[in-house]
């Protein structure tokens, strides 16, 4: 089957913020798919909280599906490779992810087994020439989270070898199967460099350890060691391979 017909969806990815957060290991070796091992930036573990809208949703890359197409998203995340021959693949793997839509949710515990959550979510986009703010605000219980970054200035392609090129060109996705004898799906995600602003302010507000657990709400309520903000791109998600 050619790859254009394993399409699962295509969309936009647009206004990416990314707070970014230096951990230990251990605090996510019990989150690793088995096939994977923890990938890491000049010796140091990450996991990042993204907030982004997604835009021009379709599903198979041809069908819009009504009430669906526009929508936000947060994630908690961090980052794994997998050798596949001489490949080594770089990956995203989620913790959590937030959408407002219920139908989204369901669709991807079903085909990919990952941890989506439909809450109620809203977001604000300011622009003013150069600068930016961008806030997502998603409602857990009877509180809001949010997350916003400011920033100025245009943006820029990431240096070669930085953080901001680590964090944004991770090309796929692994989720852990009902088993770890049943390994993991891996997916490919396609879609072109990212530029980015430095950000000159981004924080997260809120209780976030229901959806999280009370260590990793810690880590994300601190002051991020990085922040920035990615313009995004169409992008495509293509169906998965179950791997051991």
């Amino acid at each position: 089957m050619s790859q254009s017909r394993r399409v699962f969806l295509s969309a936009e990815w647009r206004d990416l913020v990314m707070l970014n957060y230096e951990v230990e290991r251990t605090l996510l070796s019990r989150y690793v798919p088995p096939g994977t091992e923890l990938d890491s930036f000049n010796g140091r573990t990450y996991v990042s909280l993204v907030g982004f809208q997604f835009r021009h949703t379709r599903l198979l890359g041809r069908f819009p599906v009504p009430f669906h197409v526009n929508f936000e998203e947060v994630n908690l995340r961090f980052y794994v490779r997998r050798q596949e021959g001489m490949e080594s693949r770089r990956g995203v793997v989620f913790i959590a992810e937030v959408v407002p839509r219920r139908a989204i949710a369901t669709t991807a515990r079903l085909v990919y087994r990952e941890n989506y959550t439909r809450l109620p979510m809203m977001h604000r986009i300011e622009a003013e020439r150069s600068n930016k703010t961008i806030e997502y605000q998603w409602q857990v219980g009877k509180q809001w989270c949010k997350l916003s970054a400011q920033t100025v200035d245009l943006p820029r392609n990431p240096e070669e070898g930085s953080l901001e090129q680590f964090i944004t060109e991770h090309y796929w996705g692994y989720s852990t199967q009902r088993t770890g004898r049943d390994g993991c799906v891996e997916y490919h995600v396609s879609h072109p460099s990212w530029q980015v602003w430095q950000a000159i302010k981004a924080e997260f507000g809120g209780d976030a350890s229901i959806l999280y657990g009370r260590e990793l709400a810690k880590v994300i309520q601190r002051r991020p060691d990085s922040s920035f903000v990615a313009d995004g791109s169409p992008v495509i998600v293509f169906r998965g391979n179950r791997v051991q």
